[in-house]
């Protein structure tokens, strides 16, 4: 009997890489796990270190360091590489060096014959996102990034610490841009199947609106915080990647809140934001559309326009 290994090709084995590869490992996330960084003595070694762990782990996942050619059979092409940010460096000048550096990824991995799903986390995730939907030529369903699924989390977690409730049991989303100009869209937060702001009004001051306001600050502020006590964040994301792949692998046709190529929902196209999407393994099957008030429909647009100026900005 002939069965379909899952593998998954991973470019860039940095600090967010390695804790999505640590992570698919303890959650036996594929079969096969290739690791590709243009330091390849790092990936060897950091194959080694995983591998290693593998008597530990629920998976006998094969790990090894390679290189695009791998990406010819693979499920799932996983990016997490890019480079930093220099002092003094603009916004634009970053994102136009890191296209170069998409350039040198997805041009070889399409070129090895690869036609499965391409997974972006390299920041500002949805620009970056939509050019690698550009260099690689593939339907865009095909292409998404890891968006506010990690934001949403962070929502969840906040809002069940608030209403003491298990956070799997809030349903709240976080869209728009991975940044600053990222919103929550309150008309649409449940727990369970009531209406947070109605929750608030009918509970007699016990919760309240401007809570949620300062919730939503918290979420968009997460990530500066914990780089400014730890330098960098990762561990979250990681996770949040091989939530993501799980779905893709499992056709679990989950709801998350991936970076998705607009096609007129919300009033926008060819922008890619982070936005309610079924995920299975066509990669996003379809986005799920909410029904926004116009204040919030309207932040949205702003949000788009952020991204849709900067990704004007870059040549490819």
């Amino acid at each position: 009997m002939i069965v379909h290994k899952r593998k998954v090709v991973l470019v860039g084995a940095g600090m967010v890489g390695m804790s999505f590869a640590y992570s698919a490992l303890n959650q036996a996330i594929c079969d096969e796990l290739v690791l590709v960084d243009i330091d390849r003595k790092r990936a060897q070694g950091e194959a080694m270190d995983l591998n290693h762990g593998v008597a530990f782990s629920p998976s006998s996942m094969k790990i090894y360091a390679g290189g695009y050619e791998d990406a010819s059979d693979a499920d799932i092409v996983v990016i997490c590489a890019g480079v930093n940010q220099k002092p003094g460096e603009s916004r634009l000048e970053l994102l136009q060096r890191n296209t170069q550096v998409f350039g040198s990824i997805i041009e070889p991995v399409v070129r090895s014959g690869f036609s499965g799903i391409f997974l972006v986390a390299t920041n500002p995730v949805d620009i970056m996102t939509r050019v690698a939907y550009e260099l690689s030529g593939f339907n865009s369903n095909r292409v998404f990034g890891t968006g506010t699924t990690l934001d949403t989390a962070r929502l969840r977690y906040l809002l069940g610490e608030y209403f003491s409730v298990d956070p799997r049991n809030m349903h709240a989303y976080v869209i728009g841009e991975h940044g600053d100009s990222e919103f929550v869209p309150w008309s649409q937060a449940m727990l369970a199947t009531k209406s947070v702001v109605d929750i608030c009004e009918q509970s007699g001051g016990k919760f309240c609106v401007e809570e949620m306001q300062r919730i939503s600050t918290q979420v968009r502020e997460a990530a500066q915080k914990i780089i400014e006590a730890k330098k960098a964040t990762y561990y979250g994301i990681g996770m949040a990647m091989s939530r993501i792949v799980r779905a893709v692998f499992s056709g679990e046709n989950s709801v998350l809140t991936v970076s998705a190529r607009l096609r007129g929902e919300y009033g926008q196209k060819d922008v890619y934001a982070g936005v309610p999407c079924l995920v299975n393994r066509n990669g996003v099957d379809r986005l799920l559309e909410l029904n926004l008030t116009e204040e919030e429909r309207k932040l949205f647009a702003d949000s788009c326009n952020i991204l849709q100026e900067n990704y004007e900005g870059i040549s490819l």
